[in-house]
This record gives structure tokens, sequence and C-alpha cells, in this order.
């Protein structure tokens, strides 16, 4: 059995670390006007009768798959994504981002084609670049890396905590891309070193791509669907960004509740062909988005205007519902399989 961590990433240990770190800047929120939203997608700044949202994020490892595959126009879409997408979960309108471009060695033409990804990226989420940073660090940075910072703004009657969550909610789910931008230390280990698959190879369960193709496909950006759902007469009760981690993103939006999910659609064909290498489905769950991107929860009355609007845009259903529940858990049933989360 292959697992994240030996793959190279420790999903425990990573949340210890940012325990440690977070521990000793807590006390600076009290420096600000800040709405306490501790363990969220995004951070909110008080800001007379708007709040306004920041998150920050990374394409991550994803950035060793287009140096394989020597393609770097769509990392770029991938930095928009991560960010926008967790800023939508508070009930934010993403308005501009910067970007941070570390090097080990300049290169224009590679920066022209990150470049595009960023603009697309811009362009799909309906906002704008302000500025950013570029730095040249040998000996720190292998190859490159990039992040981005966003903001977005929110009347503060209209942010969305997760707090009104209730019992007998329904989740529905909107489609991914496939891998988005987490678990790719996962996805690498086991179609290329355990399958022995190259990036150029057919991949094993969708002949119509490559391996690389299907690793590199860019991160959904939910933007203009969300947002016609939230300036619609539909209320929303929760927003979850499903990215590393898998399904117990959810657990982040109220911790009174537990998530009930069983009612997935067919596993994407990549997700298929990383499993088959010996992954358990515990495993999958816990590091992927296994075909889901993003995901509201509201009142089952709202379910057919909310799926109206999302399919207007992306494949959506609804994938489970919500139980009042102090044990805080995600329960998944799949392939005849419980999984806990």
């Amino acid at each position: 059995m292959v697992t994240y961590s030996e793959a190279g990433v420790d999903i425990s240990l990573e949340e210890r670390t940012v325990k440690a770190l977070t521990g000793e800047l807590s006390e600076t929120l009290e420096y600000r006007n800040i709405i306490k939203n501790t363990g969220h997608f995004a951070a909110l700044v008080d800001f007379g009768k708007q709040a306004i949202a920041m998150s920050t994020d990374g394409v991550g490892s994803k950035i060793l798959i287009a140096n394989l595959m020597n393609k770097f126009d769509t990392v770029g879409i991938d930095c928009i994504a991560m960010v926008v997408n967790d800023i939508l979960c508070v009930g934010a309108e993403p308005i501009a981002m910067v970007d941070y471009l570390a090097v080990e060695e300049p290169d224009p033409e590679i920066a022209s084609q990150i470049g595009k990804g960023l603009k697309t990226g811009c362009q799909q989420a309906k906002i704008s670049m302000i500025g950013g940073e570029t730095a040249s660090l040998p000996k720190i940075i292998k190859d490159f890396d990039l992040a981005g910072t966003g903001i977005g703004t929110v009347d503060k009657d209209k942010i969305i905590t997760g707090s009104e969550i209730e019992d007998g909610d329904i989740i529905i789910g909107i489609s991914s891309s496939g891998v988005h931008s987490n678990g790719l230390s996962l996805a690498r280990k086991s179609l290329l070193d355990i399958a022995k698959l190259n990036v150029d190879d057919k991949l094993p369960t969708d002949e119509t791509t490559t391996v690389g193709e299907a690793l590199l496909e860019p991160t959904i950006i939910y933007v203009e669907p969300i947002m016609e759902l939230l300036n619609s007469d539909v209320k929303v009760h929760g927003l979850g960004h499903i990215t590393g981690g898998g399904f117990s993103n959810l657990k982040r939006l109220n911790k009174n509740m537990s998530y009930y999910i069983n009612e997935l659609p067919e596993t994407l064909p990549v997700f298929q062909a990383i499993q088959d290498t010996g992954i358990e489905s515990k495993e999958m769950y816990h590091v992927f988005n296994m075909g889901i991107g993003f995901c509201v929860i509201l009142n089952k009355e709202y379910k057919d205007k909310a799926i109206e609007i999302l399919n207007k845009y992306h494949n959506t259903t609804v994938i489970g519902e919500v139980k009042k529940d102090a044990e805080n858990k995600v329960v998944i049933t799949a392939r005849n399989e419980n999984i806990e989360l």
C-alpha cells in the first residue's frame, strides 16, 4: 500500500507544523479589527460595512509535472484558482491578487508562459493582478516556485462561515477537472515511480490523454457559478473548496456537524489510474478531491434552484447530507465501503 506520507507529504505533521506556527501568531489578531474565523478557508478583516477576505496559496509540486513536460502555460491558472476558490468560501467576491515567483535562474521564456497562465486565470476569475514579486534564489529554489495572495470583499451581513449549517442540510458537489493542485506528490509516486509510466505515455484508464496531460489539467475556477448563486435568492449555509485533505475540508465549516457523502459521481480516469497502483480507498479520499472540486451546503428547499444555476457551468449533483454530530467527521460511502475521515 502506498501512502501520501511515503510519497513525501505527511498531512498530520503538516497540521502540527501549522498549529506551531499559528500558535505564535494568534495574539497579533488583537492588533487590528479582525473577524475571527479560525480554521476557515479565508481570513476576514473588518472594513466598515464590508469585510476584506484574504487568502494565499501556491501551485505545489504540480510544478514538477510542468517541468517534465516543458509546459508552463497552465500552472498560473492553478495559482489563481487555489486562491480565489478559497476566498469564495466566506461568501466574498475575489477582486485582485499579487503573485510571487521565485526562480533558481531567470528565464524570460518560462516567465512568459507562466504569465499567460496567470492572465487566463485572472480572466476566468474576473480579477486583476495588481502586482507581485520575482526573486532569483539560487541554492534555495530548484527551478521555480509560484504562489499568490488574493483579496475579495463581502458585505458583513452576507459573510458565510458555516455557522448556519443545520441538521438535514444537503451537500451539493460541483465537478473537478481532475487532480487540481493537491496530492501531486502521491500522484507522481504512484504513476511515475510505481507504475513506471512517463508523462507522455497514455493514461492506462483513458487512452485519449497522456499521464502528463491528465496531471497538468488546470484547477477549475469556480468564481462565476458561485457568485451567480450568491447573488440569487438561494440561502447558502456553507461553501467548501475540496483541496489538500480531500473531503475532510468540510469539517472546517462547522465543528458541531458531520458530513455524510454517499452519492459521488463515477470515479474520474486519473483517480482510477492512481488507485490501481495500490492505494487504499481511505488514502485516496483523504488526499484527492475524487472528482468534486467544490461543495455547497444549503437547505434542501433550495436544491433545484441551486443545481439549475450551478449546472450552467459544471456538472453538479447532490452528494450527501449534514447531520448534527459533535464528532465532526466525514463519512464517505463508495464502492461498498464506509470511509471515515
